[in-house]
């Protein structure tokens, strides 16, 4: 056993958290260290018990009076239990429902419904995710807005000061991934959110790497809009539904565009006119995804046992000896960090980067160790706090010096 593994070994005994990697399932013989949990999470040991519960029980002996029993509420009282669990937000203001891209979609719309005619400029950045760069040039074009790009460190993010330096009285919403997918940069959301409320305009957080991982406070941030997924840091599955969170300020004066018959007022009278029902119900569209939100109440649940106290200091030692071991072991070798060294703005993972890496990363697949690639040239290891033990880091870090050596 190397020096590096020794290490490993020793910090999965003295961590706190160290029983909660038991609870996943475990990955067969051919997976050795398992680091993209912030790409997907990994599933409990219980889960399949939990999910033959619901289709055995509540789908398979209750069904169709499930609706009228608890499924109709389940967009908003799941939605409530993760907004208390890790969105640092009250009740009321948190919908489960649809995908990220629908979700940025809906909100961004809902966002613009707000601007007077004088503000005609959306502010993003250029290295944000693709989809949200993707679907706000679509939504400039439907409405014939003007796009205003912010150009950032792509070993870092989005700015205060780049934000204050773009936004003004002509800007009517500004978008940004409150962790960058790329880095794992942390941007100042409270300070950002300050700055754009005093250019008059609204916020709207992307947080699908920063939900589950990090503490989020939406509503001391006075966030106006936010999106989120499901299946990275909160463990709920491949294509698990995302999150939609609205100010209570904005839900009865915004409107999203997809008005469908979940969001009426009364949705079982059929009539022949939309009317929104009040508060974040009206954000809703179609039939909630039940049966994809149980694997997520299932997370939330274990996220809320734990808190997000504990998970962020967890993740803080994984990412602080994924950085001590590639100083150690692969900057020798021509590495480099790309992502934030300090605490305040380092999230969930930590992104290296290096000639020929996405040969590296088939190397890796093929040794059982599992990062993920971002073009051009950085890999990602994503350190999901209750699932991955130090000793996977170690393994991971040494396999890539193998591999270059």
């Amino acid at each position: 056993m190397t020096v590096a593994l020794e290490r490993g070994a020793e910090l999965d005994r003295s961590d706190p958290l160290r029983d909660h990697a038991d609870r996943f399932v475990p990955t067969d013989g051919s997976v050795r260290a398992y680091l993209d949990g912030n790409s997907l999470g990994r599933p409990a040991v219980d889960l399949a018990q939990v999910m033959a519960d619901f289709i055995n029980h509540s789908w398979g002996s209750r069904l169709i009076r499930g609706w009228d029993e608890e499924w109709m509420d389940w967009p908003l009282a799941v939605g409530d239990a993760l907004a208390a669990a890790a969105l640092g937000a009250a009740a009321g203001q948190t919908i489960i429902a649809d995908s990220t891209s629908v979700l940025i979609y809906k909100l961004a719309r809902a966002a613009l419904s707000l601007r007077s005619p004088e503000r005609d400029e959306i502010v993003v950045d250029v290295d944000n995710f693709p989809t949200d760069r993707y679907l706000i040039s679509g939504i400039a074009d439907e409405l014939g807005l003007r796009l205003r790009w912010i150009r950032t460190d792509a070993d870092l993010g989005i700015t205060p000061d780049l934000v204050a330096r773009t936004v003004g009285e002509r800007t009517a919403l500004f978008l940004a991934s409150h962790i960058s997918y790329r880095s794992g940069y942390i941007a100042d959301a409270a300070e950002i959110t300050r700055i754009v409320h005093a250019a008059g305009a609204p916020v709207l957080w992307d947080l699908c790497h920063s939900v589950g991982a990090i503490p989020i406070a939406l509503d001391n941030w006075q966030v106006d809009f936010a999106v989120g997924c499901g299946y990275k840091f909160l463990n709920g599955g491949p294509g698990a539904p995302a999150f939609g969170y609205v100010g209570a300020r904005h839900q009865d004066q915004a409107r999203q565009p997809l008005q469908g018959w979940m969001g009426h007022a009364r949705p079982f009278e059929m009539g022949p006119g939309y009317q929104p029902h009040p508060g974040i119900r009206s954000f809703l569209t179609g039939t909630p995804p039940i049966l994809a939100m149980v694997p997520l109440r299932h997370a939330i649940g274990m996220i809320t046992e734990v808190g997000l106290d504990a998970i962020r200091a967890k993740s803080l030692a994984l990412t602080d000896f994924a950085i001590e071991l590639i100083d150690e072991r692969l900057v020798p070798l021509g590495v480099r960090l790309a992502s934030p060294r300090d605490h305040e703005h380092r999230g969930g993972h930590v992104t290296i980067v290096g000639d020929g890496f996405a040969e590296v990363k088939d190397e890796l697949w093929k040794r059982g160790v599992l990062p993920d690639f971002r073009r051009p040239d950085g890999i990602r290891l994503g350190l999901s706090p209750l699932s991955t033990r130090f000793a996977e880091v170690a393994l991971a870090v040494e396999e890539i010096a193998d591999i270059l050596g």
